[in-house]
């Protein structure tokens, strides 16, 4: 199937660079027939009239990015329609780029101690936070849409929805993940107790280390 030019990802949606390119070589990989089929199974993600702007992969691609559908580290939506349009050879592509992707993230996380303190910090978090969990992901960044998805994933626990909340922070932030980020978080949510005890925790643990 020719392409033409594809169209960059709208500005504050675009992934990192090695995303854009697998999902560049995925579109250019497409048969018509083959993206008409991957724009039926987008019917209940994308609205009618966007999907028939759609003219190649990478047209589909930008939209599910915008809408989190497709992130750099969530791409278990695109495998899926790959796998139900029978490409294996490019369902294999993706679970290649997740699996380099694993092992560079190995690079870039905190040092020991502060990944130490920062399990302490989520351990105080997840007994004490509860109800106000989506408050508080939202003053760390996270998007409404991966608050919903989490919340989809483990509807039934509170505790798991706030630590997989906190997980996904750190696994964004990598090395620059800091326990005074949560601390301030809390104490910008008003959940300055619960950001008590984090410090008390912390602070214990600090001594403990010297």
């Amino acid at each position: 199937m020719e392409l033409g030019p594809q169209p960059a990802a709208a500005p504050g949606t675009a992934g990192p660079l090695p995303l854009l390119s697998l999902l560049l070589s995925i579109s250019s990989s497409l048969s018509a027939s083959e993206l008409s089929n991957m724009k039926f199974l987008c019917q209940d993600k994308i609205k009618k009239r966007k999907l028939e702007s759609v003219q190649s992969g990478m047209d589909l691609f930008t939209i599910l990015m915008e809408q989190q559908e497709i992130t750099n580290d969530n791409l278990s939506f695109l495998r899926k329609m790959l796998e139900r349009i029978e490409r294996g050879d490019l369902v294999l592509r993706v679970k290649q780029f997740e699996e380099e992707g694993e092992l560079s993230a190995c690079d870039d996380q905190p040092d020991p101690h502060q990944k130490r303190l920062l399990k302490a910090a989520t351990d105080v978090i997840c007994d004490n936070v509860g109800r106000e969990w989506k408050r508080l992901m939202r003053e760390l960044g996270l998007s409404d849409v991966q608050l919903d998805r989490i919340e989809a994933a483990h509807r039934f626990s509170l505790y798991e929805q706030l630590l997989q909340g906190l997980r996904h922070w750190q696994k964004v932030k990598g090395k620059d993940a800091k326990v005074t980020d949560l601390i301030a978080a809390l104490r910008g949510c008003n959940l300055n107790l619960v950001a008590d005890i984090v410090e008390e925790k912390i602070s214990h643990l600090n001594t403990g280390n010297t």
